[in-house]
């Protein structure tokens, strides 16, 4: 006869077989499977040798097996019970299945015509008989009766399936995101109970448009709250859906709105500059290039000297264009492609620059807010949005470099070709700011953060700027560093969301901008002829649209504010 191994540590009742190799863990389970008359070596851990078990604990073991078996026979019984139930209530969900497809839907025409009407327009039909569209937002079955929540885009209506409408093969079996057609009265919700807008929608008359699939294909299946980042970027076109993805889209569209609002009353023209360029703004190492007809070309990285060839003839501009970025940066407050907001303005002065800053970020944000839909949208998504407080604070770089030492903020230091200094450990070496620095952006956020108000950091080394950048007028003779006048605006919890500039004036100061950059001037003709024929003092700057909507909306990145968001490496769906 066989042993019956039994191991008190290592073994398992669960995984053994009673085997030398694997040993059950107790003797009253060894018992209960080949009765006490078996053969059974057991030992208390791995470090003994096994031995015969004692005639007191087989007696104990067998009273132990009966318990075990009584055990089991209950979970077997219960098992079997609820096969038979689950069996019972497949069966019955089968019948009514069938039963269903008998149910024929028909529209009454003995009742009111139903007024086809979006969701938003809903509210002076109450009472009426309306014909709406949409997608199944939300879904719950109540024995005989079916609560939906439908959208349109424009809104969402709760819906009420009860009787006949809720017992046809679609009912029984409609799933999430399937696109509906439904008819009915709309009536006002109860007193005490709460429906977005206020009334619900009592079905007389209902289809399915498009049915979206169950089971292993469900919406929910594919993406919820807990999905990976990586499949919520694969799935954007399904994250869309969501009540806060949408929102954040709503309120960007209000907000370009307001914008253009807030332009309209300055004065400002809106025109439409190309995307496809011969020439750079912001430097050639990050430029998108591609072959146009032979020639190359480039991605626009900014629309501002086209802006500046449009003051002449229409005076103060801007324009709403995408720009692109070939920067291998993962930033949160980065994309590859992203939408620029953009102005110039002729016959100013850099004060008068940031003046006009504050003043359209200003307007745009009361206009927002005197709109009780997109106010709504910004309560929504930043509970606690308050509008910025005026006037801006500006701080020059010089004293933003002090700041940043006197409140021990360091960077990590570089060797001259650009690459961080670590120790002999390994870590990072951390110095303090000095004047030529170019300030990094997690010391740039640590100081706004901490400031807690928008700040409008200017005066920044020309070293560090754009070649078409003015420059700080400086005494004849002086010595140190220069100084432009340029300024970037900075945002609580986003950082920079503005970077504008006085543009060079004098077209002998322009052409030696290009000669010390090593730009060829040729390419740049048309823009260099706005200093020739008629020049002005003149600046401009430009606004990242996410990044302005990142700190109104309260989003963790600029990637939640753009339709389908474009960083390195990803350029789909």
């Amino acid at each position: 006869m066989s042993s019956i191994f039994v191991d008190e540590t290592t073994g398992s009742d669960t995984t053994g077989l009673g085997t030398k190799e694997a040993p059950y863990q107790s003797l009253a389970f060894g018992v209960y499977k080949h009765g006490e008359g078996a053969a059974f070596q057991i030992r208390k851990s791995p470090d003994v040798e096994y031995d015969e078990p004692t005639q007191s604990s087989l007696k104990k073991a067998k009273k132990s097996a009966g318990s075990i078996e009584k055990k089991a026979k209950k979970q077997e019984e219960l098992a079997e019970r609820e096969a038979k139930e689950k069996g019972d209530e497949k069966e019955k969900k089968e019948r009514l299945l069938e039963e269903s497809k008998k149910v024929v839907l028909k529209e009454d025409p003995y009742l009111p015509k139903a007024a086809k009407a979006k969701i938003a327009h809903l509210g002076k039909l109450r009472s009426k008989r309306v014909r709406v569209f949409g997608w199944v937002h939300r879904l719950r079955q109540q024995k005989d009766i079916i609560f939906l929540v439908v959208r349109d885009g424009t809104g969402y209506l709760q819906t009420v399936l009860s009787g006949p409408v809720a017992q046809t093969y679609q009912a029984l079996t409609l799933t999430l995101e399937s696109s509906v057609e439904l008819v009915g009265t709309l009536t006002e919700v109860p007193e005490g109970k709460t429906a977005p807008g206020g009334h619900e929608l009592v079905v007389d008359y209902w289809q399915v448009v498009g049915a979206a699939p169950g089971e292993d294909e469900a919406f929910t299946n594919r993406l919820n709250e807990k999905s990976d980042p990586s499949i919520r970027a694969d799935l954007r076109h399904l994250v869309l859906r969501g009540e806060t993805a949408s929102s954040v889209l709503r309120l960007r569209a209000y907000m370009l709105s307001a914008f253009r609002e807030a332009f309209n009353v300055e004065s400002f023209i809106e025109v439409t500059p190309p995307c496809l360029v011969q020439t750079q703004v912001e430097g050639g190492a990050t430029l998108f290039k591609l072959d146009y007809y032979g020639q190359p070309a480039f991605l626009t990285q900014s629309s501002q000297l086209y802006l500046e060839t449009c003051l002449p003839s229409l005076g103060d501009v801007f324009c709403v264009q995408e720009s692109f970025r070939a920067e291998n940066s993962h930033t949160r407050r980065h994309l590859s492609e992203y939408t620029h907001l953009e102005a110039e303005l002729g016959f100013i002065t850099f004060d008068d620059l940031m003046t006009h800053i504050e003043e359209i970020i200003c307007k745009t944000v009361d206009i927002l807010l005197a709109n009780p839909v997109s106010a709504a949208l910004v309560k929504q998504l930043n509970p606690d949005f308050q509008p910025p407080a005026r006037p801006f604070m500006r701080l020059s770089y010089a004293d933003a470099i002090k700041w940043l030492n006197d409140h021990g903020i360091k960077h990590p230091a570089e060797d001259p070709d650009g690459n961080t200094i670590k120790d002999e450990q390994g870590q990072v070496q951390m110095v303090e700011h000095k004047v030529g620095d170019d300030i990094a952006e997690a010391a740039e956020r640590q100081m706004t953060d901490i400031i807690g108000t928008p700040i409008f950091l200017h005066g920044f080394p020309a070293e560090l700027k754009a070649f078409y950048m003015k420059k700080v007028p400086t005494e004849p003779g002086a010595t140190g560093p220069v100084f432009t006048e340029s300024c970037d605006l900075l945002m609580p919890n986003v950082g920079e969301i503005v970077g504008g500039s006085m543009r060079i004036a004098d077209m002998d100061e322009l052409l030696a901008a290009y000669k010390r950059e090593g730009i060829d001037p040729e390419p740049y003709y048309w823009f260099t002829d706005q200093r020739k024929y008629g020049t002005c003092e003149h600046g401009g700057y430009g606004l990242g649209v996410e990044r302005f909507l990142a700190w109104l909306a309260n989003r963790y990145t600029v990637r939640e504010c753009s339709l389908y968001p474009r960083w390195p490496g990803r350029a789909t769906p």
